[in-house]
């Protein structure tokens, strides 16, 4: 079997939408790291010194090659991140080798035998 990793950039107040996305299009569970900032082609607003951004967090999926672009997709589409500048980013890099997904292959299986 073989995996993608998703990572995804999401304002803070979208994480649980994208989140519930992606497990309704196959991924099995997400690591959030909470309190990210970035800046995207324009810069950000300041008051007073002060930025202005809104929280950011960085969503990790581990999720099966095939099911990847459905949720790759699905996260885009929870995110709103076509319709709205500025709401976020996902991008999936290959995954040459895993350790510790034995729980999420068995659940993943009879899902996938299919395409595999």
């Amino acid at each position: 079997m073989r995996f993608k990793l998703i990572i995804a950039f999401v304002n803070d107040d979208k994480t649980n939408t994208v989140i519930k996305a992606a497990r309704e299009h196959g991924a099995t569970g997400a690591t959030v790291i909470n309190n990210a900032r970035g800046e995207g082609v324009t810069k950000s607003k300041t008051f007073f010194g002060l930025n202005l951004d809104t929280q950011r967090d960085v969503l990790l999926f581990l999720v099966e090659q095939h099911l990847s672009r459905d949720i790759l997709e699905a996260i885009a589409e929870a995110g709103n991140f076509e319709a709205e500048p500025g709401t976020g980013i996902t991008i999936q890099l290959d995954v040459e080798d895993a350790i510790g997904v034995i729980h999420q292959m068995q659940t993943i299986t009879p899902a996938i035998e299919d395409q595999i």
